[in-house]
Formats: structure tokens, sequence, C-alpha cells
């Protein structure tokens, strides 16, 4: 597992964990029952407090992303699949908020709007 922390973003280590695993989770890159590096092991890889890593954890498990089983280790949780696609439906419209906002800053009409996402969605 790939986890990039950045010392200069204004968000906390523990939620650019969390982020990036959810992330990580939600594009199926990380599927149902599969391991995550135990909380020591990542603090350790990451360079980072144990207590900022199991923050991550504990907000993953939370939000039901993932599960520990004490003595066992943390895994990926069973999703709720309705859940992953409003997830994932949020996303496309942060994305299309994105580029009306761009559209309408040079003055791109509702209907070049139309006709591009025809264009690009074939």
């Amino acid at each position: 597992m790939n986890i990039i922390i950045s010392n200069s973003s204004g968000e906390p280590i523990y939620e650019q964990i969390r982020n990036q695993i959810r992330k990580l989770i939600i594009s199926d890159n990380l599927k149902e029952g599969d391991s995550l590096p135990s909380i020591r092991n990542l603090a350790k890889e990451l360079k980072i407090s144990v207590i900022t890593t199991k923050r991550a954890y504990e907000e993953l498990e939370r939000d039901g992303f993932i599960e520990t089983i004490p003595g066992k280790g943390s895994f990926i949780a069973a999703q709720n699949k309705e859940l992953l696609r409003e997830i994932k439906m949020k996303n496309v419209e942060e994305y299309l908020i994105k580029a009306i906002e761009e559209g309408k800053n040079v003055n791109v009409s509702l209907e070049e709007l139309k006709e591009m996402l025809d264009v690009l969605y074939e």
C-alpha cells in the first residue's frame, strides 16, 4: 500500500491516511477481506506516531470501511454497495460542478457543455 504524507498539506496526517485508504477502497484497489498493515508497521513505514495511525484506523472503522479483529489485524470490511455507489456519484457531481464553473468562467453555454459531455461520454 502506497500512502504519501505531505507535511505542506493543511490536512492533518491522520486524515491524509484515512482519505487515501478510503479512496483505495472506493476505487476497488483494496477489496473486502484484504488486510491492512498493522498500526505499528504503518507508523514505522511512514515515520509517524503510532497514535496518528491508530486514529486513522479508528475513523475508518467508525465509518465502516475497515474492521479490526483483536490479535489478527485490520481488514477491509464488506461494503454496502449502495453506499459506495452514492459516494462515487458524489465524486462525479463534484467534478461536474468544477467543469460547470470553468465553463462559466469562459462563457461556455449550457448547450455547449451538454454537447461536450455527449461527445466525451461516447
